[in-house]
């Protein structure tokens, strides 16, 4: 593996048309969650996913690895439970400014993952460990379990990605999430916060100062996400700024984070500085946000390159 990540995927429900969810009797069914989201992109740009997890023993849990398994990840390390259901999530876009998604995953099948649940071997074969701040805040055996894996991966000298990726209705108070973020930060070799992350971890600072603050506090590299006008990166020795390029529509801004997480992780897997991978990050992103669904934006190499084209024609031919 050249990545392992480990979290929760749910089945996501959207409805056919825009507006009130009320009003619709209509959905379409696809899959979502930020570390598979992560792996399908990171997989598409040719490189060895695996992903850890649990779903239920049902039609919905089955559905989803076949997909994902179908998308070329690694799904040898999903446990399957009778005792519990694979959650499920609605995303509700009322107009193109207002998202809203809805979470069903109390008591989820991937809310029961436990430390136990972990292949050390499996950890130890990849190249990086990638984890988001949702998973420990799903339950108190999920935070055990990414801290075990937290362990095993510096033992056997992994690097940790981590992306914040904060659900603030997912923690029990502010001071827990802080805690808990924090503390997986300072074990992480790149972190990923948005400026928003930042500001709710950190208080209201510049963007130097949480820099700063998150290398002070162990990361070596620090990418500080801004949305669409781009990604600020700093190490000890260097940083600057890298900016987004332009979307004429945005369709669907879910998953867009983690379409940027795989595509900056791909260039540096591949060598990349990191000003050149966050170029190729934002346009994994800028690219997810033009289609609806979670991953069916993600781009193979060949598509970002186009993309990233300023003199690319409207039709392929």
């Amino acid at each position: 593996m050249d990545v392992v990540t480990i979290g929760e995927t749910m089945a996501l429900f959207t409805p056919n048309t825009t507006g009130k969810m009320r009003y619709e009797s209509t959905y379409s069914r696809k899959f979502g969650g930020a570390e598979s989201n992560f792996a399908i992109g990171l997989h598409r740009l040719g490189y060895q996913t695996g992903w850890i997890s649990k779903v239920g023993k049902d039609e919905l849990g089955e559905a989803m690895l076949a997909f994902i398994r179908g998308e070329g990840v690694d799904v040898t390390q999903v446990k399957m439970t009778q005792q519990s259901p694979t959650g499920v999530y609605f995303k509700e876009i009322r107009n193109e400014q207002d998202v809203r998604v809805y979470y069903y995953r109390a008591g989820s099948a991937a809310s029961t993952l436990t430390p136990d649940d972990l292949d050390e071997a499996y950890i130890a074969s990849a190249k990086y460990l990638h984890l988001t701040g949702i998973t420990p805040a799903l339950s108190e055996s999920c935070y055990q379990t990414v801290m075990k894996a937290i362990e095993i991966a510096r033992e056997n000298h992994v690097k940790i990605i981590f992306d914040p990726n904060i659900r603030e209705k997912l923690w029990n108070s502010k001071e827990q999430a802080h805690e808990v973020l924090m503390k997986i930060a300072s074990q992480a070799d790149i972190i990923l916060p948005g400026i928003s992350e930042a500001r709710y971890l950190l208080g209201d600072l510049d963007v130097k100062s949480y820099a700063a603050m998150f290398i002070e506090n162990g990361a070596k590299a620090v990418i500080l996400k801004e949305g669409s006008k781009g990604a600020h990166f700093f190490t000890r020795e260097e940083e600057g700024f890298v900016p987004g390029l332009e979307v004429e529509r945005v369709i669907d801004p879910v998953g867009a984070g983690d379409g940027f997480a795989a595509g900056v992780t791909s260039g540096i897997l591949e060598g990349l500085s990191l000003e050149k991978a966050i170029e190729r990050g934002n346009a994994v992103g800028a690219m997810v946000t033009m289609v609806n669904g979670d991953v069916e934006g993600l781009p193979e190499m060949d598509e970002i390159t186009r993309f990233m084209q300023k003199d690319r024609e409207d039709v392929n031919r």
